[in-house]
């Protein structure tokens, strides 16, 4: 019998989860690894080699690791389940004008419940996966996620949808570490190779990163639809013709096609007349937002309003703000202007360190 119980985990083949499987076994856990197959990039029509936690190479990795290590490993195709739900999403959040957040739903919506099921057909207490951070368990009685100790490679951004009830049977043992710390214990483990791998910060079923081609391969009469509309200034005055409002987001300032002798900006998309709003950098500055499809993690509500640090980005430092819940809609007011709140992507609220929550802009 195990110290303590049998887990399984999450393995992409990559640094962080091999290492955090390793960990858990070092500890006395059960250990049984699990690679999730979500994405081939055959089906994109992509030409270039699959990279990331998708290609055959990572599940070897993964599978080579745990049988170095003496655990049992599993391959789950969750590919018509994941496409059907994340991919679908991501096509209908561009043709909606929005611009998606796929990793959030994967996480919230796929790969936590696939994680769950299977764990229970395996007699597993606890999942885990090798996020950068932290979970907790209140004395109200929730569970609370905050940031990992890595303030670059933090991931409690993008796990915010994860309800009480997965967060109850899940531990992330990277959260107190770095990616250094992470990277030098691959060394030490001999793996010299894992301990190298690259970073992957591309959608894992966008080839290359590269949506627009994404959009065209999925909707193939596409480009025809939506080529020709137009580009106005926010006094409706038309300055020229762009390739169709799918292919442009918030805040671009790149690839517009068309010449100002000055800087400006996409600050609006209105797919119902495949029109693309162009502005200068002020324009995208806004002081308000509302965020739809809310997940409350530390409290089960907000219902006066609490000083918050509100993220609209990953990579966002985040701004202070005053949040204030109203049903399933929060309402944010920014300390200072903030530039570039896209609708779809994630708004997520912090209290220092501590997820409070979040939800989609609108």
């Amino acid at each position: 019998m195990s110290k303590h119980g049998r887990i399984l985990v999450a393995m992409s083949g990559g640094v962080d989860s091999s290492v955090a499987a390793v960990m858990l076994h070092e500890q006395g856990y059960e250990v049984i690894g699990l690679t999730m197959k979500t994405w081939d990039y055959a089906s994109s029509g992509a030409n270039s080699k699959e990279t990331g936690c998708c290609s055959l190479d990572s599940i070897n990795d993964a599978r080579s690791l745990a049988v170095g290590y003496g655990f049992p490993h599993y391959i789950l195709d969750i590919r018509n389940e994941f496409g059907d739900f994340v991919i679908d999403n991501f096509v209908d959040e561009y043709l909606a004008g929005r611009t998606p957040n796929p990793c959030v739903l994967c996480n919230t919506h796929i790969k936590w419940e696939a994680l769950l099921k299977r764990a229970n057909k395996l007699d597993c207490e606890f999942i885990a996966t090798g996020h950068y951070a932290n979970i907790r368990l209140q004395d109200n009685g929730r569970y609370v996620i905050s940031k990992g100790k890595d303030e670059n490679k933090d991931q409690s951004y993008v796990l915010w949808g994860v309800s009480q009830e997965n967060l109850a049977r899940t531990k992330f043992p990277l959260g107190s570490f770095t990616k250094a710390e992470i990277r030098q214990m691959a060394l030490d483990m001999g793996q010299e190779e894992l301990a190298k791998k690259g970073e992957s910060y591309e959608i894992c079923f966008v080839p290359d990163n590269d949506y627009r081609a994404f959009l065209k391969h999925r909707v193939p009469a596409l480009e025809q639809e939506v080529d020709g509309g137009d580009f106005v200034l926010t006094n409706g005055t038309k300055v020229g013709k762009h390739k169709g409002y799918p292919f442009y987001t918030i805040g671009q300032r790149k690839g517009l096609g068309v010449a100002f002798g000055k800087p400006m900006y996409v600050t609006q998309i209105l797919p119902e007349s495949n029109t693309v709003v162009l502005g200068e950098e002020e324009e995208l500055q806004k002081t308000e937002a509302s965020v739809r499809n809310l997940n409350l993690v530390k409290y089960a509500a907000i219902p006066e309003p609490l000083e918050a640090i509100t993220k609209i980005r990953y990579k966002d430092a985040g701004t202070f703000s005053h949040i204030h819940q109203e049903g399933n809609i929060m309402k944010v007011n920014f300390h200072h202007a903030v530039s570039g709140i896209a609708p779809g992507q994630s708004a997520v609220f912090y209290e220092g360190n501590d997820l409070l929550g979040g939800g989609f802009l609108m």
